[in-house]
């Protein structure tokens, strides 16, 4: 068995917890869907950032709110590219998985999208 890392990335519309929470589990919910042979016990660890513009709460609540309590979790903030895409979080689920590399599936939504077109094309 080898560890994978699934990509992820949304946008959140304004910097507050409630929006922040949702579009994370959103994500969250969409990485599960597009990799339906991930289960909670298999995820080594999840690591969350955000751009400097959200700074309301911590993205990992939103898992911990999904039941992944004993993941371990971290959060960052993105580095500050001048002219890249606001507010938007980002994760890297490291999991346990039988899967070759190119089987895994990334989501990218909204305007995260365009962040890696060669990753969510398929979606």
């Amino acid at each position: 068995m080898s560890v994978r890392g699934v990509r992820g990335a949304t946008t959140v519309a304004a910097d507050q917890p409630d929006l922040i929470l949702k579009a994370t589990r959103q994500l969250l919910f969409e990485i599960l869907q597009a990799n339906p042979s991930m289960e909670k016990e298999e995820i080594v660890s999840a690591f969350f950032t955000v751009t400097a513009d959200l700074c309301s709460t911590f993205p990992a609540q939103a898992a911990r709110q999904m039941g992944w309590s004993q993941v371990p979790m971290l959060c960052a903030r993105e580095i500050p590219v001048p002219g890249s895409l606001e507010r938007v979080v980002r994760v890297m689920v490291h999991w346990n998985t039988d899967l070759s590399q190119d089987q895994v599936q990334h989501v990218y939504l909204g305007a995260a999208a365009g962040l890696r077109p060669d990753l969510s094309s398929a979606q």
